[in-house]
């Protein structure tokens, strides 16, 4: 972002008070129209204009958001500057509300970045009926190219592979995983959305790789949230500029490729999502009220091709950084690898009921990892009374899966990374209903059973052919976060050398 003290002193001091002004009407404004029931959910006393801003770490929004809780309840109340939001803590509150409450707590908030990105289509950002439409075809589609299903399971192992060879190309030289990761994930969806793979080294996918990369970093950063509390001041320079413009290029590629498949159409042959929503854009050509357009073709492939470049490739490499740190844990797995695989064949997703120590490793990863930690915000749907609280129509909502995952009556060591939260007393692995990495209820996570499948194959046959480690000279791996759209590790190379089989 630009400086103010770079700007002519005379504009900053108009451009700052101006806005301040604009703010301080909307506060009075907001503030006209009536206090909040009696019952409204408590919390810190908000200051005129920036609300409780000032007591909370734009930078880490998830952990102030966390230890309020602990002083004000599983519901409370904040103001992100004039937005009054209420927050969910803990599992039997966040599970109450999106289980028991579903309908209620259904919708998605206005939140200004995501109108400029979104504008109100696809499937992570839409409400009501345009998000029921595009949701049902959305999974029905998937799964008729084999979400769920063993054909899926035959792409990612065809995909290991590929990644496999990329990793044994950099021989014994350090090399970061975030690009190849990526692309890894990326392709499992690209086969089912555009029904081909990109080569690792394509420049196309590389550019879209770059700018799924830089839009998820900006989407955390201090200056989009203050956007998102003061959407006036989009004229300011920063990052909520930025990620505009990155997040515009991903449209445009996109939107190139979606173009070549549409004159490529042969409906004899039909090989992709994509193919598939433009035979059903034609047949509902003539009615005017269709949600079949160009413009959610565009926000929903979008949708698929970042959750298939984002979320599931950060947990694999959170996984890889995790076995690098902890090596006793990475060799426990390699020899339940070993016995139940072997090195002569690929993992199979039936493999793993026979291997519980390594479930509960990709469990536990993505237990500690908490890469989503404040969810994907919700809005009321109705006024609701809920848990002894009045909470208004249209009111924001974070379900804070933070205060889920890592919830002190849920787990018996929250803060470490413990496999044994997922085992039992004789080493079988044992579900735990807090265990909501993918959130839960109607709004969970369309892509869970996908990446449930990606995690453990890819996991295991990186661990089935190489042992990993630092470079040398880096010892103590730092496990604190970097914060953006989601939680990443911490900048890192890995090293590799090929696996030796170890006889039961």
């Amino acid at each position: 972002m630009v400086p103010f003290n770079l700007l002519p002193s005379s504009l900053t001091t108009t451009l700052l008070l101006s806005s301040l002004l604009v703010i301080f009407l909307i506060y009075l404004l907001a503030g006209s129209r009536g206090s909040p029931q009696t019952n409204y959910p408590p919390g810190p006393t908000p200051l005129p204009i920036i609300g409780n801003l000032h007591q909370l770490d734009l930078k880490r929004l998830y952990k102030s958001l966390v230890e309020l809780s602990e002083k004000y309840g599983s519901v409370y109340s904040v103001r992100l500057g004039p937005e009054k939001v209420v927050v969910l803590a803990g599992y039997e509150t966040v599970k109450n509300a999106l289980i028991n409450h579903a309908d209620e707590f259904l919708g998605r908030p206005d939140v200004p970045i995501m109108n400029v990105l979104k504008e109100g289509s696809g499937v992570v950002w839409s409400n009501g009926e345009p998000w029921k439409q595009m949701r049902r075809f959305m999974l029905t589609t998937l799964r008729d190219f084999g979400m769920g299903k063993k054909s899926i399971e035959e792409k990612i192992i065809e995909e290991a592979g590929f990644l496999v060879r990329k990793i044994e190309s950099y021989k014994d030289q350090p090399f970061n995983t975030d690009v190849i990761t990526n692309f890894a994930t990326a392709n499992v969806i690209c086969s089912i959305v555009f029904g081909d793979r990109f080569d690792y080294e394509d420049k196309t996918f590389l550019n879209i790789g770059n700018m799924v990369h830089e839009s998820f970093r900006l989407l955390g950063s201090p200056m989009v949230q203050v956007f998102n509390a003061y959407p006036f001041l989009r004229f300011l320079p920063g990052s909520h500029k930025e990620i505009c413009k990155q997040f515009g290029m991903l449209k445009t590629c996109l939107k190139d490729i979606i173009d070549v498949k549409q004159q490529e159409l042969n409906e004899n042959d039909i090989r992709s999502f994509i193919d598939t929503y433009i035979v059903r854009q034609q047949e509902e050509a003539g009615n005017p009220d269709t949600y079949f357009h160009e413009k959610n073709l565009l926000i929903t492939t979008s949708d698929l091709f970042i959750a298939g470049m984002g979320t599931a490739a950060t947990t694999i490499r959170w996984a890889l950084y995790i076995m690098i740190k902890y090596q006793d844990i990475q060799v426990k797995v390699q020899e339940e690898i070993d016995r139940v695989i072997g090195s002569e064949r690929s993992p199979r997703m039936e493999d793993r009921k026979h291997m519980p120590y390594t479930d509960a490793v990709i469990h536990e990863v993505q237990r500690f990892a908490n890469i989503a930690p404040l969810g994907i915000p919700r809005t009321t749907t109705v006024d609701t009374n809920f848990q002894g609280y009045f909470i208004p129509k249209g009111t924001y909502i974070i379900p804070l899966l933070a205060s889920v995952l890592y919830d002190k009556s849920q787990w018996e060591k929250p803060d470490e990374f413990n496999p044994a939260h997922f085992l039992d007393a004789n080493g079988k692995f044992v579900r735990r209903d807090a265990f909501i990495p993918f959130s839960t209820g109607r709004r969970i996570c369309p892509g869970e059973t996908l990446a449930k499948v990606e995690l453990f194959l890819f996991f295991v046959t990186l661990l089935q052919r190489f042992d990993l480690h630092s470079p040398p000279g880096v010892t103590g791996l730092d496990l604190t976060p970097v914060v953006g759209g989601i939680l990443n590790p911490k900048p890192h190379k890995v090293c590799v050398k090929p696996h030796v089989h170890r006889q039961s």
